[in-house]
């Protein structure tokens, strides 16, 4: 299955390792850190130029495992609608 999280992005919802809140999130210098190296690895994806409101990390399996990181223009609350519905 997968989760619409913005614009024309949609992720597979298994790949999902966790879906943060911005606001929340950003008050602790381990998240600033760990979104401003992901910003600087390039494993960072802005999917909309409107208000990021939360980020979703992901681990893309394959021959290697590689993580990303959506910041997203929807809800934490939102996204978790739209994950329930789909199961």
């Amino acid at each position: 299955m997968y989760l619409h999280i913005g614009e024309n992005v949609s992720v597979f919802s298994k790949e999902i390792v966790g879906i943060f809140d911005i606001d929340k999130t950003t008050t602790k210098g381990e998240t600033r850190n760990f979104l401003s190296h992901s910003e600087k690895d390039g494993s960072s994806i802005t999917i909309s130029n409107d208000m990021p409101r939360s980020f979703i990390v992901m681990s893309k399996k394959g021959s290697d495992i590689k993580q990303e990181v959506y910041i997203s223009p929807i809800s934490v609350s939102t996204l978790k609608q739209r994950y329930r519905k789909g199961f």
